[in-house]
């Protein structure tokens, strides 16, 4: 089974390509919905968190789980403490995303259907260290006013939050010089599905 690990700034179209990717028969592991699931109910990753020391109990919801809007106003925004506090969410919940991910693989690799291909769609692929685990690695990237106009859609946020991600994220420089191939999404679904083929031709066979 190869790896193939895919990753670019938000609303660069990661979703869509990972989709084309699904439907050439690859199982795709979409870190931000894993995300979603260690948090959207009371688990260990919320709990530490939610420690005193980290965020405190402020980002959490009556149920326990994690409240991302608070969440985001403390680590998205103009303040001096605001990058210490997203390099300290990062380190905490890479940790069990990661985790999460290689257990995944295992029961992938141990399955008795085969899986020619399994797909880390990771937006962090590098920061989180999972790049090392890849066969190739892919960044999408996309130009930022057609992202802003992407995420407003998907979000439903107002247009400083949104920003204040964009500019938190790296820039195209940092995914194209780590990343084994570099796509430009210009939005032509036809083009981006006929690359997702290619990739899948020139990894897999």
């Amino acid at each position: 089974m190869k790896i193939l690990g895919v990753t670019g700034p938000s609303g660069a179209g990661k979703s869509v390509f990972c989709g084309y990717l699904s439907g050439l028969g690859c199982e795709i592991l979409d870190c931000d919905a894993i995300y979603h699931e260690l948090t959207d109910k009371p688990s260990a990753c919320t709990q530490e968190l939610s420690l005193d020391e980290n965020f405190g109990t402020k980002i959490l919801k009556t149920d326990g789980s994690l409240d991302r809007r608070a969440l985001a106003s403390v680590v998205f925004n103009e303040s001096p403490e605001a990058k210490e506090k997203l390099l300290k969410l990062n380190e905490i919940s890479h940790r069990y995303v990661t985790e999460y991910v290689l257990s995944k693989l295992e029961a992938l690799r141990n399955q008795s259907t085969p899986v020619k291909c399994a797909v880390i769609d990771a937006p962090l692929l590098f920061q989180a260290g999972m790049h090392k685990i890849c066969d190739m690695t892919l960044a999408l990237l996309a130009d930022p006013k057609t992202r802003l106009e992407r995420l407003s859609e998907r979000d439903m946020l107002p247009a400083e939050a949104l920003e204040a991600r964009l500019a938190a994220a790296p820039d195209d420089a940092f995914f194209s010089e780590k990343a084994d191939v570099t796509l430009v999404n210009d939005g032509s679904l036809e083009k981006l599905k006929n690359s997702a083929a290619e990739i899948i031709n020139n990894l897999c066979g």
